[in-house]
């Protein structure tokens, strides 16, 4: 066997993620909370001017804060211990929540289409200074959560939802502006509604992506990035014992910690722990494999174990 007999077989450091969670959870709290207090501006001046950028982002703003409150929960739960009903812990609640989010965003970005859809087709007036002023102050708020959430685990699918989100907030901020810059000038007010179609689009696109993360987890696909193929052509290649491999299954528990099982059939008799234990460090060192299910057998005869 030309392989190394050590094992580097990964432990899950539990410390280390209510670390990561405890992190998570505070940052997500003060962007809700920077959302939460601006949204409320938000609806009175949308409401005075007459503005749906301001309205839309308004409402962005209110199931953003409902959608941070819904993160936080998941970093919250994240941190729990494993028990005898949840063997693999808490941490896919962050998926679910990263999920729901995502959803959120498609909802709401259709809502702005409607709306825009209805001002396009009777415009009304808006109050052009008015909407300048809350768009400006709405933009410095959003920029201040983006950059609180901005520093967090780029990594983590429940943080990059929550991004997402406060993304948006921006988004409808730049756009509130220009519509009020435009309307100051030339009095165009279907710039308004316009400008609200470009942002829902751009939230479509960020509630797409999350969905389709979240959903590739929760329905316990093949890990991204990851090839079932390229693995048994790899462990076929390493260790020259290895006959066959089949029955492989990989899935992930979260957006960081992957997860397989094999079949492994050998061709002689072998010190079967020590290669299962080969294995285990080549999927870690090579796939970033966490936990690794390796059954050996004896290709023609009764299996050495």
């Amino acid at each position: 066997m030309h392989h190394h007999g050590h094992d580097h077989s990964h432990h899950h450091d539990h410390a280390g993620m209510i670390e990561d969670t405890t992190d998570g959870r505070q940052r997500v709290a003060i962007a809700g909370l920077l959302t939460f207090g601006f949204m409320i501006a938000e609806i009175i001046g949308g409401l005075i001017s007459g503005s749906l950028a301001l309205l839309a982002d308004a409402a962005h703003m209110l199931t953003d804060t409902a959608a941070l409150g819904l993160a936080w929960l998941g970093f919250r739960f994240a941190a729990r211990q494993a028990d005898e009903t949840h063997s693999y812990g808490w941490g896919r609640l962050k998926v679910i929540a990263a999920f729901v989010n995502g959803l959120t965003l498609l909802v709401l970005a259709g809502w702005i289409l409607i709306e825009a859809a209805q001002r396009l087709y009777a415009p009304q007036p808006i109050m052009g200074e008015l909407l300048l002023a809350v768009a400006v102050l709405g933009l410095l708020v959003n920029i201040i959560a983006f950059r609180v959430l901005h520093g967090g685990d780029h990594e983590d699918l429940n943080m990059q939802a929550a991004l997402w989100h406060v993304a948006g907030d921006m988004f409808g901020s730049v756009a509130a502006i220009i519509a009020a810059l435009v309307i100051l000038y030339s009095g165009w007010t279907l710039i308004d509604p316009i400008l609200s179609v470009i942002v829902a689009m751009i939230i479509i696109l960020g509630g797409v992506r999350i969905v389709r993360s979240a959903a590739r987890i929760l329905m316990q696909g093949v890990p991204s990035g990851l090839s079932l193929d390229a693995v048994t052509r790899d462990l076929i290649t390493e260790f020259e014992e290895i006959q066959h491999i089949g029955d492989t299954r990989a899935w992930a528990l979260n957006e960081k910690s992957r997860i397989m099982t094999l079949r492994v059939e050998v061709t002689s008799k072998i010190n079967t722990e020590s290669l299962r234990a080969a294995i285990k460090a080549r999927l870690q060192r090579q796939f970033h494999v966490d936990e690794a299910t390796v059954e050996i057998h004896q290709s023609k005869e009764k299996p050495a174990e």
